[in-house]
């Protein structure tokens, strides 16, 4: 396995995570998408607390993969505010059905690192195979 293929292996796990948190199932006729997040988070305090080690794993990884400090700065307020407001009876429920923190997260991380790959790319591009080139001696 090469270093592409690590990253997308990893991606595919956290996208996976982030949409059975987020979207585990859409209401029928709606484009409202349902998950663990909102069915757990139902339970007053401990159901939010719950939750949010997912999405906090899901900002680990994140750093492990290598996300610039402004998203990852990004994923916790996004996380933060999933946590504190779906704390709110009734309200709190409803905007954990239509914020979808997990899934925006997720999304980030992906930007951010198709921004990094793409720079990369760039930059590889620009310099092409610069190697270290044997001295010869001309006489």
């Amino acid at each position: 396995m090469n270093i592409a293929q690590d990253i997308d292996f990893e991606l595919a796990r956290l996208r996976k995570v982030a949409w059975r948190m987020d979207a585990l199932f859409y209401i029928p006729r709606t484009n409202i998408s349902v998950g663990l997040d909102n069915i757990v988070g139902l339970v007053p305090v401990v159901g939010d607390a719950l939750t949010a080690l997912p999405a906090l794993w899901l900002i680990n990884e994140a750093r492990k993969l290598g996300a610039s400090p402004g998203t990852l700065a990004y994923m916790t307020l996004n996380t933060v505010l999933d946590f504190f407001v779906g704390m709110v009876p009734v309200i709190g429920d409803i905007f954990d059905v239509l914020y979808n923190a997990n899934i925006r997260n997720y999304r980030a991380l992906e930007r951010n690192l198709n921004k990094k790959a793409a720079h990369a790319k760039t930059v590889r591009t620009a310099f092409g195979n610069v190697g270290w080139v044997k001295p010869t001696l001309i006489g």
